[in-house]
């Protein structure tokens, strides 16, 4: 009864906290002309959407940090190396896209960072996690046990994790498109994380991660359709980080493929159109990432969130099972 009380505060903690900040950072976002451009690529739908607030990431970054510190001050989460290091790589990694979107803003385009300049920023992160990971004992091995997988990769572990956290922060951004998509996708995947993270003994990072639940389901209230902020490169590329971290640190790194399904599809649409594009000469989607695809074939916004968030929850389901269970 303990345990389900305080993962309840943390939650609700986290959910008020950010709609409090909400309330206060958008107008703050509006007032400073902090606006999302449109990319002339998506439809005419999307060009309502000029100048609406982003670096909205804020809103659940800033209370997640702030609340998590203050339990470790009040003795309520022990301050062990996990726990900082998931904070380290969720903060840096929401400074990279900030970043991202003040090179955006301040130019005037679409374009922040380049590719490469991310890219580096990102990999920089990745090793210093490595780095501390290994300092402090951690495993190197990838352990499946439904598969009867137990593979001892030494340091190309750390290549592994490389390609999982700059994998995992960029699919999330892939996907971040549509008013209340990665939002709300994340959010399903960082409860089923933070169940499985209870269950198999890591309780400071399922605390961690029910407060970073609470504070994106708060910032849901502002960016589902129509949306009112967008979360930009700020809150994208943090979330699809930490959801990594998170997997890597309780040795669920194949889970996440499946709880992260969603974003995993979205991703690879986005290479498979690559490689059609390049051997066929012709596109295998209308447009990607897959959520453009439905747009143009007349799927609204609002039923194309629904079907990838069903999808999201089934998905989550399974990898509740198989990360615990199986």
């Amino acid at each position: 009864m303990l345990t389900l009380t305080k993962a309840v505060f943390t939650v609700m903690i986290g959910f008020l906290s950010s709609i409090f900040l909400g309330l206060i950072l958008i107008p703050l976002l509006k007032k400073l002309n902090i606006g999302q451009r449109i990319s002339i690529f998506v439809g005419e739908n999307h060009r309502e959407k000029q100048g609406t607030p982003t670096m909205g990431g804020l809103i659940f970054i800033i209370p997640t940090v702030v609340i998590t510190l203050l339990l470790v001050a009040m003795h309520k989460l022990t301050w062990h190396w996990s726990l900082y290091l998931t904070l380290l790589v969720f903060v840096c990694y929401g400074i990279i896209g900030f970043l991202d979107d003040f090179l955006s803003i301040k130019k005037k385009d679409n374009e922040g960072l380049n590719t490469y300049q991310k890219l580096f920023l990102q990999l920089l992160v990745a090793i210093a996690f490595f780095y501390i990971y290994i300092k402090n004992g951690g495993s190197t091995a990838l352990v499946v046990s439904t598969l009867h997988i137990n593979i001892e990769m030494g340091w190309l572990y750390g290549l592994f994790i490389l390609f999982i956290l700059i994998g995992c922060s960029n699919a999330v951004n892939l996907t971040d498109g549509l008013d209340g998509l990665a939002g709300s996708l994340s959010a399903v995947a960082l409860v089923a994380f933070a169940l499985i993270s209870l269950m198999v003994g890591f309780e400071d990072i399922g605390y961690f991660t029910l407060i970073l639940t609470g504070a994106v389901t708060g910032f849901l209230i502002f960016n589902m359709h129509p949306a009112k902020v967008f979360m930009g490169d700020t809150g994208s590329l943090a979330l699809g980080a930490v959801m990594a971290c998170i997997a890597i640190i309780v040795h669920r790194e194949i889970t996440l493929l499946v709880v992260a399904g969603v974003f995993v599809i979205e991703t690879l649409s986005v290479i498979l159109q690559v490689i059609w594009l390049f051997v066929f000469k012709k596109k295998l989607f209308l447009m990607t990432p897959l959520h453009h695809h439905f747009e143009k074939l007349g799927w609204s916004e609002v039923d194309i969130v629904k079907a990838f968030l069903v999808v999201g929850i089934t998905l989550a389901m399974a990898g509740i099972f198989f990360g615990v269970w199986l």
